[in-house]
């Protein structure tokens, strides 16, 4: 590819972190409550200043680190049932199946462990413009955010939820999964469209944190849609993760994977 990479000046100032560590789960959820808690007003303040819920009990969670200070600066979840109880309810199917348009998609003829959710993506205030993206967790438009960043670094502050989206994708494609689901606002997936990432609608728009449908994303467009740029970056990122993740098998049939980590405890 020639001329200016998107994916190598990305991977000179930003590195996908898979949180394989308590220390690391918990910059997750301090991130998650600084947007949350603090910035949108979603989820209860505490003293702890860390968003976590039940379903981090069996999430695998991303981070991304800027290289240059170490700060996290935004972090995504997958979402899988718990091995020992598969047919536990990931939130899609606790809150959003009455919207579910089963002529389009049945999501309960997945296999269970074959799939995930995709959620809690978050990028801290930092590295977005603060007023006109206010009241959004992320941003995938340009910014100029006033803060310490060079000019350089701020070029980049665009993608950033993008790479963790494709750090969520790479996640799900070593566990060998059929798919994933995401809720999200369907202007949100009208741009991951343009980047090349055809989720297809599979619920009703509804009420859940602003007006929302269920998307579903098929393992075999996880990346070959991906536009040049965004292919390239999306092998950065997969390699990337693939050195930190060691993989168990999912159940007894060892068909799915799922990754071997330090399981924090929700307080």
């Amino acid at each position: 590819m020639s001329g200016y990479s998107i994916a190598k000046n990305f991977d000179q100032f930003f590195k996908i972190r898979f949180a394989n560590t308590k220390e690391l789960q918990q910059e997750a959820y301090k991130i998650r409550y600084g947007v949350y808690s603090e910035e949108l007003g979603w989820e209860p303040s505490n003293e702890e200043r860390m968003e976590s819920d039940d379903c981090d009990d069996f999430s695998y969670h991303c981070l991304l680190e800027h290289r240059r200070t170490g700060t996290y600066a935004g972090c995504i979840r997958l979402i899988i049932p718990p091995a020992e109880n598969p047919s536990y309810q990931l939130p899609f199917e606790k809150h959003c199946l009455d919207s579910a348009k089963n002529e389009v998609l049945d999501t309960q003829s997945l296999p269970r462990g074959g799939f995930g959710e995709i959620s809690r993506l978050a990028v801290l205030a930092s590295f977005r413009r603060r007023e006109q993206e206010k009241n959004k967790p992320y941003v995938l438009t340009n910014v100029d955010p006033d803060t310490m960043y060079s000019a350089e670094e701020r070029r980049n502050f665009p993608n950033i939820a993008i790479g963790l989206y494709l750090g969520g994708l790479a996640l799900a494609s070593m566990c060998h999964h059929v798919g994933i689901m995401v809720m999200m606002e369907p202007r949100l997936n009208r741009r991951l469209q343009r980047f090349g990432l055809p989720f297809k609608q599979v619920g009703e728009e509804m009420n859940y944190h602003g007006r929302r449908a269920m998307f579903f994303l098929e393992e075999k467009s996880f990346y070959v849609d991906l536009n040049e740029q965004m292919q390239e970056l999306y092998e950065i990122v997969y390699q990337e993760l693939s050195t930190q993740i060691k993989l168990k098998p999912y159940g007894s049939d060892g068909k799915f994977g799922i990754p071997e980590i330090y399981r924090a405890p929700i307080t």
